[in-house]
């Protein structure tokens, strides 16, 4: 295939040229929602495009060195996040090519002399070779190669409302990142994890045949904890990146990518599974233009791991524009094809339309065209919003609304509010969203917006309204107060309807051209609330204790759903995933 031709090329090439570095965690919210107060507050002149993530981490430390000078104004808790971000990349505030150290085996050391003042050391190392550095577990910094090794744990437990069985989830995992000749970074991780969930999870995986985020699993019971329900699976990321010019960087991976400004996206989202990729990002002057070419699993056969999982792939395009400081416009277009065996190399234009490509093969795929903006007004405000359209008749959408079913639209609206009603590290955030129904599926239910039975963009899929708030409250450095509330109302699909609910299936399955509305079908209505304390013990290192509790009322009395637990647990550099769905 002309592709394998094509990357050889490129990772010889970039050889030569020098390279960024890794990209953050999607589940480092911490991290994710200091950018934004920072950009909010403080400014961003064009370091970042939030819209785009994962951000890498020479932009985030890039960002951050530009706003050091400003430290003066900044309240304790944001000095104090402006060093961690420095801590979390100590390799990226070290000069490029690094003398050997004198008394250093190895040039291992930082040179003393050439230690920039956001270096931080720290006081009480680990038998010498351990947590040298606070972020770290193991470090090396040589002339030509930086590696970095971080344990990965996450534990937690929690008791459940009318359940004899315990929730639990118990993730264990490794890290390695690094650099090779300050030109080739990479990055990989592997957790493994054994879990018993809240019972609305284990009907979404009864739904899905999947679990969210994740691939195949295996039942599981454990003596320990009394459970014979749970569920054994393994997680694994990793990339390889290189630039090719200096405002053109390439990668190669499997991982997960997210789109917009909000909780939710209706774009690309972070709720399904780990899938490979190849992502062209461009960043030159106050644009940021990202291509991501993708190969999918059309489902999970999770009961056949012996078989080969059918693909489909992704050609994906995203303009990021910053009008000005405060002003960003973006448009954003996809597509979903099935081939037999091989990707549609026409899609590999990265500058054209693929709703024209499309067009000229026969309009055999699945395209999502869309739009998204953000404002950051008055220093305390953040005003976002997104619009995607599946397909739509603009007759039938505007002028004689009759439901028709492919009207297939969805629109998001938000606002955040920082250090709200004059309060330090007070955050609130609102955001509403609607989806049609039908909207991501297809007819051949095959090309639809999904991954393995899950998800791309938003988690609920498709005919729903939704609303959702968050409160956030950081008195200090360490303890975070972060409280949530989440309220849809849903239209399901029925035993023998498809009212255009979950996007996995064909769309040609509906029973009549008119008639669907917002919710119609099988009404649910879901609220849940939320509170997370967490405390940090040490960099990245967290104790935690959760409430949640949820209602789901259904026009089908079977379907109805009633949770609330209690729990807590320990984690280390892992971010707090929520099933807030």
């Amino acid at each position: 295939m002309k592709k394998t031709l094509i990357l050889p090329f490129l990772l010889v090439a970039s050889s030569f040229l020098r390279a960024q570095s890794v990209p953050y965690s999607l589940n480092n919210e911490a991290v994710y929602h200091q950018i934004d107060r920072f950009e909010v507050l403080y400014g961003n002149d064009n370091y970042l495009q939030t819209t785009a993530k994962p951000y890498t981490r020479t932009d985030v430390v890039r960002y951050g060195l530009s706003l050091d000078s400003t430290k003066a104004r900044m309240s304790k808790v944001d000095q104090a996040a402006l060093q961690y971000i420095f801590d979390d990349n100590n390799d990226l505030l070290t000069p490029s090519e690094l003398p050997k150290t004198v008394g250093a085996k190895n040039g291992s050391a930082l040179p003393v002399e050439i230690t920039p003042p956001q270096y931080k050391v720290s006081k009480k190392p680990i038998a010498t070779y351990f947590y040298r550095t606070p972020a770290n577990m193991y470090e090396t910094h040589t002339r030509y190669f930086d590696l970095k090794v971080n344990p990965i744990l996450n534990f937690k437990i929690a008791a459940e409302r009318g359940e004899e069985q315990p929730i639990f989830l118990n993730q264990r995992g490794l890290e390695l990142r690094g650099s090779i000749d300050n030109r080739v970074y990479f990055q990989t991780n592997i957790v493994e994890t054994q879990a018993r969930f809240p019972n609305y999870v284990n009907n979404r995986i009864k739904q899905d045949s999947a679990i969210p985020g994740a691939s195949l699993f295996k039942d599981y019971q454990s003596i320990l904890f009394r459970v014979n329900n749970g569920y054994d699976y393994l997680n694994a990321q990793g990339l390889v990146g290189f630039n090719i010019t200096p405002h053109i960087g390439l990668q190669l991976g499997n991982g997960q990518h997210f789109v917009g400004d909000g909780m939710r996206s209706l774009m690309l989202s972070n709720f399904a599974n780990n899938y490979f990729f190849m992502k062209l990002n461009t960043k030159v002057w106050k644009f940021q233009y990202q291509n991501i070419f993708a190969e999918l699993n059309v489902k999970n056969n999770n009961n056949s791991s012996n078989l080969l999982n059918t693909k489909k792939y992704m050609a994906m395009h995203q303009l990021s524009f910053n009008v000005n400081s405060r002003l960003n416009f973006g448009i954003f277009e996809t597509i979903i094809m099935n081939r037999t065996g091989h990707f549609e190399l026409q899609y590999l234009n990265p500058l054209i339309f693929y709703r024209s490509v499309e067009h000229s093969l026969g309009s055999p795929d699945n395209v999502l065209i869309g739009a998204n903006f953000k404002w950051n007004a008055a220093k305390r405000f953040s005003i976002y919003g997104q619009i995607v359209f599946d397909e739509f008749f603009f007759k039938e959408l505007l002028v004689e609304d009759k439901g028709w079913w492919a009207n297939k639209y969805g629109a998001q609206l938000g606002v955040k509010y920082f250090n709200a009603f004059n309060i330090d590290h007070l955050d609130m955030q609102l955001e509403y969203n609607k989806v049609r129904p039908f909207t991501y599926s297809y007819y051949n239910s095959i090309n639809n917006y999904t991954h393995a039975y899950q998800n791309l963009a938003h988690p609920i899929g498709a005919n729903f309204r939704e609303f959702m708030a968050k409160i956030r409250y950081q008195p200090t450095w360490k303890l975070i107060f972060d409280g949530r509330l989440m309220y849809a109302d849903v239209g399901e699909n029925g035993a023998s309807v498809n009212w255009g609910n979950i996007p996995f299936t064909s769309s040609d399955t509906r029973k009549g051209e008119f008639g669907y509305f917002l919710s119609e079908g099988v009404n649910a209505k879901i609220l849940t609330t939320s509170l997370d304390v967490s405390y940090q013990l040490r960099h990245n290192m967290f104790a935690d204790l959760h409430v949640l509790a949820r209602k789901k009322d259904s026009a089908d009395p079977t379907r109805n759903e009633r949770t609330f637990y209690l729990g807590g647990g320990v984690r280390i550099n892992f971010g707090n995933y929520r099933n807030d769905y």
